[in-house]
């Protein structure tokens, strides 16, 4: 591999492993907070991408739609803490995992009847898809875009939860929840503040997928967030620093593996699996993970 391929490829993968550090940055905040993995997160990503396809196709402004989008991602998630997890609080874990992965395939399907299974094209603005070169290398304009975005949006988050009170409160929501309601805190609403800030990201990462990949269907948000998941715990599931480098790790891995050996590019998702399971072997926490009973986020 000559040095304009490895850049090439260097690029596509910083690209991908962006859109699944948005998406991962969702279930690591989820879970520093109430230990639940939601497996329901990928399918709020496909609804923003959704909404965000059916608004600009209807209103012709694509910042309508990705702000329509992010809208519906959010209040997804949030009626879906209220009406589906908020009951099960003090139920046992294994029922909150289990009602996740319910929410999951109730979005799925609903989408599936109102919309039907076929893909649909998502057709992105002009000044999107341009292609900007570089000696030999391609430039898509999304792909340097995305990567901006995730570095800006995970300043963002890392300064609303060390530098606000609402922060303050998510981090100690983290640690001790009966004791944070002692002291006066609405735990319901910052626990809905943390579904609604993880449900507006995996938005943005819907919209930057279709885009990068125009086409959009009901099931594409299953193995998206499942490697969305993988990198979140490759990165130290509870750190959302690592859950961003986790995305960009294993965007990398992915893009490189099959750049480097073509005749295994139908295990690509396989293969990606494969790499969280050798690095928790020897990191069991993950990158970044650390002691989830003396550190959050």
């Amino acid at each position: 591999m000559d040095l304009s391929i490895f850049l090439q490829q260097l690029v596509n993968g910083t690209s991908l492993g962006s859109m699944y550090a948005l998406i991962a940055i969702g279930y690591t905040m989820v879970y520093g907070v109430l230990r639940l993995i939601n497996f329901a997160h990928g399918d709020i990503m496909m609804v923003g991408a959704f909404v965000t396809y059916f608004v600009y196709q209807t209103s012709g402004s694509f910042t309508l739609a990705v702000l329509a989008g992010i809208l519906a991602s959010v209040l997804v998630g949030v009626l879906t803490d209220k009406i589906a997890y908020k009951p099960l609080r003090d139920a046992p874990k294994i029922s909150l995992l289990i009602t996740a992965i319910g929410i999951s395939f109730f979005l799925e399907n609903l989408f599936n009847v109102l919309f039907g299974g076929v893909p649909r094209a998502f057709k992105a603005p002009e000044m999107l898809t341009k292609v900007l070169h570089w000696g030999s290398i391609y430039l898509p304009v999304t792909v340097i875009i995305i990567p901006i975005v995730t570095v800006t949006i995970l300043i963002a988050v890392l300064w609303v939860l060390y530098r606000t009170k609402y922060g303050m409160a998510i981090r100690a929501l983290a640690f001790d929840i009966p004791t944070v309601k002692l002291m006066g805190v609405n735990a319901d609403t910052i626990i809905a503040l943390v579904f609604a800030l993880g449900s507006a990201l995996a938005a943005v990462g819907g919209v930057f997928y279709a885009v990068s990949y125009p086409s959009i269907d009901p099931l594409m948000g299953v193995i998206v967030g499942l490697k969305a998941f993988a990198a979140a715990v490759l990165g130290g599931i509870g750190s959302v620093t690592g859950a961003v480098l986790g995305g960009f790790i294993l965007g990398f891995t992915e893009i490189m593996v099959v750049a480097v050996f073509p005749e295994l590019g139908g295990y690509k998702d396989a293969f990606a699996f494969f790499f969280l399971i050798l690095v928790l072997l020897f990191r069991p926490t993950g990158i970044m993970g650390e002691d989830l009973e003396r550190s959050r986020f």
